[in-house]
């Protein structure tokens, strides 16, 4: 795609701005008899656009700023947030959150993170990559990304749209150990969701382009037809019988299993112990070639940083090796409840890579035999606690090596310790527009309801 001049970049002044902004707060707390502070700081600004067969529908900027700030009074902890950074809403805002700490029970986990622990390199991960649209050229994508669509089958019976979205974020952490560190992103995507059929019989599909520089998207008119091509393809589903099969999750919808997985090996529901992963690491709780690692540092990296939400420096670092969970995912909080030491993850794991031992979609599907292929998930069905897993889902019936019909109406369900002993593949098919970079995922068996009198 050709792109129009860029303006002028000033996102070296918005974070001069936030920086001074947060000197100003962490001055603020300790006038105010803060013991320590923390600020986190964010300018973000937006342009999307909505249409659908052919006729605009939304057109939205925006323009969000916030600031957040935590006290501590000794182990008393106090929150307050605000949108505006004028000099009087940022004074208003310390001292509610003074208030607030000086109101509440000490916690002797409270503190920020260690002094030490703190990121002392500032990184350019090639991440500000603005996309100079205006909202007339980003209509024009979002209607040629639709239009190729409709245009891809006459059995393509209508759309729920298609849009287009461009953004950027600023944002500066700093705390009272002296460290403050700025950053800055951007993100584009371009989706469409197609309907195919008509009646009882209609099917509807989508797909989307995301990253961080509008280099990396797909085209609007491959979007379009991949979108109606997967709506087609959904076209005529049948029924099966209820049973225990191989399940093979595409690569867009294998990642929530990995999701699961690190909701599990999280600070906090490992301490209020609400995790099946609790006393866990340094066990196998996959197979032992299966392999995890979180890397900050990748270029484009879609969640690359030097340093966590409380400024502890990020390192590259296996999560799973050899099936083996090495570690949780712990803020300094929730490594002080257990007793452990932060692993640079409070606000969550940055990119993560998982490694293959296949081939793609295709090529797990000739060796599967007879089984489900999984494209779409409906509902939350993952307990934490006991590890149980249900979840609706559609997509594809595989016999003797080869997709026979599309499937509708399903129910697949498991135990996710049992489910992930049982993972035979990941495919080299990776998906790369999620900070959860990964392929197809084979389960070589599972419980799918479907229909009990299906021939």
């Amino acid at each position: 795609m050709s792109h129009p001049a860029a303006p002028p970049d000033d996102s070296s002044q918005r974070m001069q701005r936030l920086s001074e902004a947060a000197r100003e707060v962490l001055r603020l707390a300790a006038a105010r008899g803060a013991s320590q502070a923390d600020v986190i700081l964010n300018d973000d600004t937006g342009l999307s656009v909505n249409v659908r067969m052919g006729e605009v529908e939304t057109v939205e900027r925006n323009r969000d700023r916030g600031v957040a700030v935590t006290v501590y009074f000794g182990q008393k902890k106090g929150n307050a947030s605000t949108g505006d950074l004028q000099a009087g809403s940022l004074a208003a805002t310390v001292e509610q959150a003074c208030a607030i700490a000086r109101h509440t029970e000490p916690d002797p986990c409270n503190g920020l993170a260690d002094a030490a622990r703190m990121a002392t390199q500032a990184r350019d991960f090639d991440s500000w990559h603005p996309w100079p649209l205006d909202a007339d050229a980003a209509i024009a994508l979002a209607l040629e990304a639709e239009a190729a669509g409709r245009a891809t089958d006459a059995r393509i019976s209508n759309s729920d749209g298609a849009s287009v979205h461009t953004g950027d974020s600023v944002s500066v952490y700093a705390n009272s150990h002296g460290f403050l560190g700025a950053e800055r992103g951007t993100s584009q995507s371009i989706s469409v969701s197609m309907i195919a059929g008509r009646g009882d019989g209609m099917q509807r599909d989508y797909w989307y382009t995301s990253a961080v520089s509008p280099d990396d998207l797909e085209s609007p008119a491959k979007v379009g037809r991949k979108a109606a091509e997967r709506a087609l393809a959904r076209l005529g589903p049948k029924p099966i019988r209820t049973g225990e099969y191989p399940v093979l999750f595409a690569p867009e919808v294998a990642r929530s299993l990995i999701g699961h997985l690190l909701q599990a090996a999280s600070g906090g529901v490992l301490y209020r112990r609400a995790s099946f992963l609790v006393d866990h690491a340094g066990k196998r709780i996959l197979p032992d070639w299966f392999q995890l690692a979180e890397r900050p540092h990748l270029p484009r990296g879609l969640r690359s940083s030097d340093f966590d939400h409380e400024g502890v420096a990020t390192v590259d670092s296996d999560l799973v090796r050899d099936g083996v969970l090495l570690r949780y995912l712990l803020s300094s909080y929730s490594a002080r409840r257990l007793g452990l030491e932060s692993t640079g993850n409070a606000g969550g794991v940055h990119n993560l890579e998982v490694a293959t031992n296949a081939a793609g979609l295709h090529e797990m599907v000739r060796g599967m035999g007879t089984g489900l292929v999984v494209t779409e998930m409906m509902g939350q069905g993952a307990n934490l606690l006991t590890g149980d897993y249900s979840r609706g889902a559609a997509g594809f019936w595989v016999e003797k090596g080869h997709i026979v019909h599309p499937v509708d109406g399903l129910t697949i369900a498991g135990h996710l310790p049992a489910m992930y002993q049982a993972i035979e593949a990941v495919g080299a098919d990776i998906d790369v527009r999620s900070h959860i970079a990964m392929g197809s995922l084979l389960v070589g068996r599972m419980m799918v309801a479907g229909e009990a009198g299906a021939a």
